[in-house]
């Protein structure tokens, strides 16, 4: 496999590369790209580590030559949050940033399944999917957006609820990566039944504020770096696992579904030789769940429709 980070040197893409370089299958390549001018360094740094991994690094003009013939790629690419700003606050920067890397991928690697991790994913996977049909090369099987973080809070949060292991613990997470659109389906968990009705709304309001519980704990020195590094490799490992072939790989991601509860919506993957293979149903879910459920697509389709906006309008603008 050859996989491709695009913002590798940052505080996301650095950690993320560092764990790609010692967990990809033996004999794939780790390219790595970013504005920065020491990405290059950060390439050597990663090659002294003694695994069958080869890493490259590229900056400046060299987004082609980072991504040729990839088979994967994910981009962390994109500005930060700061205290007091939201995921939505983001989208005038990031937008462009990701029209403009996800076209060099159309044109470098038009087969390669794209993760993208920068916020706000709600909107930023709707552009990069405009962007990929300007092209001619849209494949909604190959288009991600990494909304895996909440699964991993989830699974600690919970895991220590109920005083289990974090390790066991299994958490469903659907509909987006934003606010009231991330919900946890905590009726569905093992001894969740266990839990009182308002401890599953607190425990539901801390999950869907949680990058904000690590911005303001950072007071100021950034957001979530290391868990979105570490939810970011998670999941594109499992993507290159189902290009392999490995049956039965799944994780919850960001994707264009069935349509059934908004034009993008998480929930569980089953991946395979061309992306995403098979859409798991979300099953049966409590009223409190519904509820939110309901809020959920509703500002989803918002944050879409303004993802699809922009992307046309930056198609239109840089043809």
């Amino acid at each position: 496999m050859k996989v491709a980070v695009l913002g590798a040197a940052g505080g996301i893409g650095q950690p993320l590369s560092m764990i790609l370089k010692n967990n990809l299958p033996a004999g794939s390549q780790l390219s790595l790209f970013d504005v920065a001018p020491f990405t290059p360094g950060v390439a050597k740094d990663l090659s002294h580590i003694p695994t069958d991994v080869c890493v490259e690094g590229f900056t400046g003009d060299d987004k082609q030559k980072a991504l040729k013939d990839a088979d994967v790629v994910v981009i962390p690419a994109g500005v930060a949050r700061k205290p007091g700003m939201t995921r939505d606050d983001l989208f005038n920067i990031n937008a462009g940033i990701i029209a403009d890397l996800v076209k060099n991928c159309a044109k470098a690697c038009p087969k390669a399944c794209i993760c993208i991790i920068t916020n706000p994913v709600n909107s930023t996977v709707p552009i990069a999917a405009e962007v990929l049909k300007a092209e001619g090369v849209y494949d909604k099987h190959r288009l991600f957006g990494v909304s895996v973080l909440d699964v991993l809070r989830s699974e600690t949060f919970l895991a220590e609820e109920l005083g289990l292991s974090k390790q066991q613990m299994q958490v469903p997470v659907i509909g987006g990566h934003s606010g009231t659109t991330i919900l946890p389906l905590l009726s569905q968990v093992i001894n969740g039944d266990k839990i009182p009705q308002d401890r599953i709304e607190a425990l539901t309001t801390r999950i869907q504020n949680a990058g904000t519980e690590v911005v303001e704990a950072k007071a100021g020195a950034g957001s979530a770096t290391l868990s979105m590094a570490t939810a970011g490799a998670r999941f594109a490992l499992k993507v290159v696992r189902g290009l392999l072939g490995e049956p039965g790989v799944s994780e919850y991601g960001y994707v264009e579904g069935d349509g059934k509860y908004a034009q993008f919506f998480a929930q569980r993957l089953v991946f395979g030789k061309n992306g995403w293979e098979k859409l798991m149903e979300i099953g049966k879910i409590s009223e409190y769940e519904q509820k939110n459920l309901d809020e959920c697509v509703s500002v989803l389709k918002g944050n879409i429709q303004k993802g699809i906006d922009f992307g046309k309008k930056w198609v239109a603008e840089n043809k």
